[in-house]
């Protein structure tokens, strides 16, 4: 019986922005693997990923970027993955490792657990390891030294690219919510939470750990004006308004 001698495949989050937010671990296994593989979009050959982590990639790395379309069509997002997917496990049954970098935590909205999933159903027998990685979300909160949860308090993460429904779906069972990619949607997101008794106690953080870092004490003022798109919101329920 033929076996493959898989090289490893690395998951790793790069976090929000910041180079010196990137685990040791990660660093560690980024000067090590033998491609570095990463996403970027059909339109371009950029990947912010590799940028962030550019101070720790060795000259001379094999980095290969992926390109992704921006599209809602399923069935051609998931061909899309699998075709990725191959094309990694074509360099593992070489026996070569690879990491796939990708922002913030590696398994939160992530580009990388998409292909991790076929990865996975393609190739059981390979090796994967995945390293957390810093949210945008954890270092917005950081950034304005502000507590996530307390106590016995929830929190919901949900994505913001179709609106505030999801508060509006379960706001009386959260004390606390992350709207991540706030920013199509921003006016309604802001209703949501004017609806929830949240807007009083919401922070809009855009381009966290960037150089062109902003935030944003009056989220309602992202109903007039286009807030980017690596914008999120932090907000927590007013004290005097907490769900039954």
């Amino acid at each position: 019986m033929n076996t493959i001698d898989y090289g490893t495949l690395y998951g790793i989050g790069v976090g929000p922005g910041d180079p010196d937010l990137l685990p040791l671990k990660s660093v560690k296994i980024i000067q090590q693997v033998d491609i570095i593989f990463a996403a970027s979009s059909t339109k371009n050959a950029h990947s912010q990923a590799v940028s962030i982590a550019s101070p720790h990639i060795p000259e001379g790395s094999d980095v290969r970027l992926l390109p992704f379309p921006m599209t809602k069509d399923k069935v051609e997002k998931e061909a899309c993955w699998r075709a990725h997917a191959r094309t990694i496990i074509a360099e593992l049954e070489k026996g070569k490792h690879a990491a796939f970098l990708t922002l913030g935590d590696s398994l939160t909205y992530a580009t990388y657990g998409y292909v991790l999933k076929y990865v996975l159903d393609l190739a059981p027998d390979a090796p994967v390891i995945t390293i957390p990685g810093i949210t945008a979300y954890q270092a917005a909160a950081a950034r304005i030294n502000r507590p996530l949860v307390e106590g016995e308090e929830s929190l919901l993460v949900v994505s913001g690219v179709e609106g505030g429904h999801r508060l509006r779906q379960f706001s009386h069972q959260v004390e606390n919510v992350v709207f991540m990619k706030a920013y199509r949607n921003a006016g309604d997101i802001t209703d949501a939470l004017d609806e929830n008794h949240m807007l009083e106690n919401s922070v809009a953080v855009a381009n966290c750990c960037l150089e062109n870092e902003e935030v944003i004490e009056d989220v309602k003022s992202l109903k007039q004006r286009a807030p980017g798109y690596w914008t999120l919101i932090l907000a927590k329920k007013n004290g005097h308004h907490d769900a039954p």
